[in-house]
């Protein structure tokens, strides 16, 4: 067919162009530095961090937490109506703002757009942290932040339909900061909560100032 319509100079107008994969991770800008080894002797050793959605009748929430490995506590957050560059930075400089950490961090994602972006590396870079990323299509190398997600999903996404994504918001903060990370008890942690747990495993000297108020 080709053969014939090029002798008789016969071509087609429209072009069949290549489809790309928006989906498709980048190359890494870390090397993986947690190997899937999800605990830590101390607070603020390792971060992991990720991003969740959920559709309201408004359009999706989107939903960046950081998770420090040693007591699953969620130390920072950034909830927004777009999965950007900027809400990974903002969850990020909220999780430097409250812990103040003092050593060297590890902050552990996948290959987002969001955690390859220049602000989030800007970020950690300033405040002395060491970025991590784990490998394409393998889920095990954030299971750890998934877990807490999956308890998202079940405890408030999944409630019932929202109609606005401020409503949802709302609802998110007050599950992570007056449930998952306060009453919750978890199994792992040896029935105690992620705040009990850094209280009673944590030298004192190394506490944060707002946990001895607690």
């Amino acid at each position: 067919m080709w053969r014939l319509c090029n002798q008789q100079r016969i071509w087609s107008i429209t072009t069949r162009k290549g489809r790309k994969n928006a989906n498709t991770p980048g190359p890494a800008v870390h090397h993986d530095l947690v190997q899937r080894q999800f605990s830590a002797p101390a607070p603020d050793v390792i971060w992991l961090t990720d991003i969740t959605e959920h559709p309201t009748a408004e359009g999706k929430l989107y939903c960046c937490a950081i998770k420090d490995v040693f007591s699953n506590r969620i130390v920072g957050y950034a909830i927004g109506e777009r999965m950007t560059a900027k809400l990974a930075t903002t969850a990020l400089r909220s999780a430097i703002a409250r812990r103040q950490p003092k050593g060297t961090v590890v902050v552990h994602s996948d290959r987002g757009s969001q955690f390859r972006a220049r602000a989030f590396r800007a970020v950690l870079r300033s405040a002395g942290l060491t970025g991590s990323m784990g490998r394409v299509a393998a889920a095990g190398d954030n299971a750890a932040t998934e877990s807490f997600f999956s308890l998202l999903q079940k405890n408030v996404f999944d409630r019932r339909r929202w109609r606005t994504r401020s409503e949802l918001a709302y609802e998110v903060i007050a599950w992570i900061e007056h449930t998952y990370n306060r009453p919750r008890r978890q199994r792992a942690l040896g029935k105690l909560t992620p705040i009990e747990f850094e209280l009673a495993f944590t030298p004192p000297p190394c506490l944060k100032d707002d946990e001895q108020a607690a």
